[in-house]
């Protein structure tokens, strides 16, 4: 390694030890051990290839004061030929175990990620709604990308760098010791002049790389936020364009001067290094060169000890750092620990049943719910808060209890926050119930499998939301085994495949992000369309036709009216005209079920039901005057 590379190694140690001091516990290590130890056997193979590397570091220079010496001492040709012939086998075999090394390097860092990642993943969709409502999309992913390569490079990089550094570093110094220990402490005098330059650089640029990013982060949310379907579209309506230019301008230009800086302080350093470094080689040869003729050193030993010198810095100046660069790796660890420790609210029995089969009954007993706090299901750091908000826990359901017999139609109606979107989400269990008890077909909720529950309920959500791809691989989500003839057919029953037979890739059309692509209207039938093709014997609609104008809400009615026949349902309406053939209506009211009848009967109850319904379709009359005329 010539002196400028150990420049640059010197510089980005000193860069990456500012970046985390925080201390490492030894329960961390133990959990860092049981990722580590299916892939034991290639850690064991690695570290041993990083010590024959290093060895065969410091044999090279020797040789190569046997050569000089051979030579100045008239040595046969045969003699000066093998020892040449050795330094290029040994290089041939160097450059071979590097390979090698880099191979199980990579091997090992890439198996870690993947088993990382793997478990971070399963983890998080395992965690409750209330998680991703609160956390920062961009903050998850970072856990999975950035820490969780921090992570790997605590094996990959810095565990061989630690090994082969130290190795490197007894072996140069106990020859160097043996050849001259005059030299050699000489040459040690001078290392503080090469660290310390390193160390307050480092710092300075550490702090520029951390604005810098700081920088690139808001501009990326800013890009993230802005080219966004919605986003681009509120830009248009109500923001200012020359002043989201100028912001991002501003922010860019500072990234560039920052980019100017680093790169002159960069070559600064390694110039100033490279100087020291021509020093310590003049301090080598000047020195050595005296005491060669004076005959108390052969002058194949002054070459040796100069070409040992440049493999002395790099490993000095690498470990004056290695703690804290140990540390910034493993504290990837805990922020990855930090994921995996949060337990998810909803836990799967060891002994989870399957819903009985035959149609299926839905009954609420005496349930309370209030949301749970954000200390209970999210972290400050991937809110992106100082300080979690302790609110949480308040009730907002209070012994709610209905039943609904196979087939039965429910309709859940109330003011907005009333309750009816939290009620259809304890049925298929995004959340558990503080009190009280959810059945399906008479089996609690939470004595059943997340696979059961899945595959008995379906919903189709207020806001209908799609994945950006294609129509196909969004309807399949459903049920990937369906036939093309029976996605066809979910798409006539929603009235839908006229549309998509009309798109030039028909089912191969990708929706866009959130399927910002299609109408409103067309998104919540390919929903809808969806929930036709997974044929569940449970049914939640909340709030499915609100996209829908009067026209298509008519057809999905039909479509749905079909698809309903011989099924529970659930359905969620602000739009009273959508639910007047239930079989029961419930008006929920602050958590609460204030009445629970008929579309007949609660209209000659005269109650809050006939109040929201006289409200919603009131018409104006010739004089003026609001008269209520209710269409029954």
């Amino acid at each position: 390694m010539d002196m400028e590379v150990t420049a640059w190694h010197s510089l980005h140690s000193a860069m990456n030890a500012q970046q985390d001091r925080r201390p490492f516990s030894r329960t961390a290590l133990r959990r860092i051990m049981v990722f580590a130890r299916p892939h034991r056997r290639r850690i064991y193979r690695f570290l041993l290839l990083s010590v024959l590397t290093a060895l065969l570091a410091v044999a090279t220079p020797l040789l190569a004061g046997k050569v000089v010496d051979a030579i100045v001492n008239g040595a046969d040709t045969g003699t000066v030929t093998r020892l040449a012939l050795l330094i290029a086998l040994i290089a041939v075999v160097e450059a071979g175990l590097g390979l090698l090394t880099r191979w199980l390097s990579a091997t090992l860092g890439e198996s870690l990620i993947l088993d990382l990642r793997t478990a971070v993943f399963d983890h998080v969709q395992k965690m409750p709604v209330a998680f991703f409502t609160r956390t920062r999309t961009g903050a998850l992913v970072s856990r999975l990308n950035n820490d969780v390569i921090g992570a790997q490079r605590a094996f990959s990089n810095t565990l061989s760098g630690v090994v082969s550094n130290v190795v490197t570093l007894l072996l140069t110094l106990a020859v160097m010791l043996t050849i001259s220990w005059q030299i050699t402490l000489l040459s040690l005098v001078l290392l503080p002049v090469f660290v310390v330059p390193a160390r307050r650089m480092g710092a300075r640029m550490a702090g520029l790389q951390r604005e810098a990013a700081d920088h690139n982060a808001a501009m990326g949310t800013q890009m993230t936020e802005r080219f966004s379907a919605p986003g681009a579209t509120l830009v248009k309506l109500f923001g200012r364009p020359s002043d989201e230019s100028a912001e991002f301008a501003a922010r860019a230009d500072r990234v560039r001067d920052i980019g100017i800086r680093t790169a002159m302080a960069q070559s600064a350093f390694i110039t100033a290094l490279t100087l020291v470094s021509a020093l310590a080689l003049a301090l080598v040869y000047g020195l050595g060169g005296y005491y060669a003729l004076r005959g108390s050193l052969e002058p194949g030993a002054v070459v040796a000890l100069a070409l040992l010198l440049t493999r002395l810095y790099a490993p000095l100046t690498a470990l004056a750092g290695a703690r804290v660069e140990v540390m910034s790796a493993l504290v990837s660890f805990e922020r990855v620990f930090e994921i995996l420790d949060l337990k998810p609210l909803i836990e799967e029995k060891p002994d989870a049943r399957r819903v009985p089969e035959g149609p299926v009954s839905v009954e609420f007993d005496k349930v309370s719910f209030g949301y749970p706090s954000a200390e209970k299901v999210s972290l400050a750091s991937l809110e992106e808060v100082a300080t979690l908000d302790d609110r949480g826990g308040t009730p907002v359901l209070h012994e709610v209890s209905f039943r609904a017999e196979p087939g039965q139609m429910i309709a859940l109606v109330g003011s907005s926050g009333a309750g009816k979107s939290t009620i259809a989400q304890l049925l298929p269990r995004l959340y558990d119930t503080d009190a009280g008890t959810v059945r399906l077909n008479g089996v609690d909720v939470r004595d059943l499998s997340a696979d059961s529950i899945r595959d008995t309920l379906g919903m189709v959500t207020q806001d209908g939301h799609l994945f950006h791809e294609s129509v196909r691989a969004n309807l399949l989500l459903a049920r990937p085994d369906a036939s093309e003839e029976d996605v066809w057919d979910a798409l006539r029953r929603s009235r839908l495949d006229g549309l998509i037979a009309s798109l030039p890739d028909g089912l191969d059309t990708v929706v866009g992000e959130r399927g910002y692509r299609l109408s409103g209207g067309e998104r919540q039938r390919l929903t809808i369309a969806r929930l036709l093709l997974a044929r569940q014997r449970v049914v939640i609609l909340d709030e499915a036709t609100a996209h829908l104008d009067s026209t298509s809400e008519a057809a999905v009615q039909e479509a749905l009216a079909e698809a309903l026949a011989g099924r529970t349902a659930l359905v969620i309406a602000h739009r009273l005209s959508t639910v007047r053939a239930a079989d029961r209506i419930l008006v929920v009211e602050a958590g609460r079920i204030v009445e629970n009848g008929t579309h007949t009967e609660l209209l000659a109850a005269g109650g809050r039901y006939e109040e929201l319904y006289r409200t919603q379709f009131e018409r104006p009359s010739s004089d003026g005057d609001r008269t209520a005329q209710p269409v029954r």
